[in-house]
């Protein structure tokens, strides 16, 4: 299973995951207030309560605190810029420093306000970011009859030509699975690579970030694309047929 983001769509509710272990906070404050500004909103208290939550359902946008009971909020901005480049990251602070505000900007953070933060502000700026965020697919002019990785491996292409741009782990993890394209790799080895890349992998998240990548290559399919082959295969790993 996967974590889940969403691209922004112009006729669909906003959808918010609010990360935030002060209860009070979440849920007589943040939570509320952007309901009331229109958005569909989610709460968790821990960051594996976010994971668990982005398991089962999609979101556009995620209102985040730095100071967190069981991760650094700063890491978990960092892994989840790493699994969805279209994904909106708001950090919320208490702190002033201006050590926090500059490592969230570069884990991938968005934006960054300061507590106490007035609901309006936070939808404003939702609403900014996620206007920012609405992209249109890419074409290219030469379909193909499968699935292709780019020379670079940064863009996956669909048969009909749409592009799917990958983030660094989709990336790291097609690169190995197109080098043995129909041929199965095992988990094992998939995870030793993209713990490589990015210093901290496992099992569950490999599995998450599978399921992810079929379900955003679903979302380009069509009629005329078949799906992305990335199959499991019982008791061995994952392949990507031909």
């Amino acid at each position: 299973m996967s974590i889940r983001a969403s691209l922004p769509d112009a006729d669909s509710l906003l959808s918010v995951a609010v990360l935030e272990d002060d209860a009070l906070l979440r849920e007589d404050i943040l939570i509320p207030g952007l309901r009331e500004f229109g958005f569909r909103v989610s709460g968790a208290g821990t960051a594996g309560e976010l994971y668990r939550l982005m398991l089962q359902q999609a979101f556009d946008l995620v209102v985040l605190d730095l100071g967190l009971p069981d991760e650094s909020g700063l890491s978990v901005v960092t892994y989840l810029r790493s699994l969805f480049a279209g994904l909106g990251i708001v950090v919320l602070t208490g702190n002033r420093g201006r050590s926090d505000h500059a490592r969230a900007l570069h884990g991938g953070a968005d934006a960054f306000l300061r507590k106490p933060t007035d609901p309006e502000i936070l939808a404003l700026t939702l609403r900014n970011l996620a206007q920012r965020l609405r992209t249109a697919h890419i074409s290219v002019t030469t379909p193909s009859q499968a699935w292709r990785l780019q020379s670079d491996g940064w863009c996956l292409l669909a048969p009909d030509g749409t592009v799917m741009v990958l983030t660094s782990l989709e990336r790291c993890l097609m690169r190995c699975l197109d080098a043995q394209r129909g041929q199965a790799i095992e988990r094992e080895t998939l995870v030793s690579a993209l713990e490589a890349a990015t210093g901290d992998f496992d099992l569950h998240r490999l599995e998450m970030l599978i399921h992810r990548l079929r379900r955003k290559a679903a979302r380009i399919s069509s009629d005329r694309t078949p799906a992305l082959p990335l199959l499991s295969s019982r008791g061995m790993g994952y392949l990507l047929a031909d």
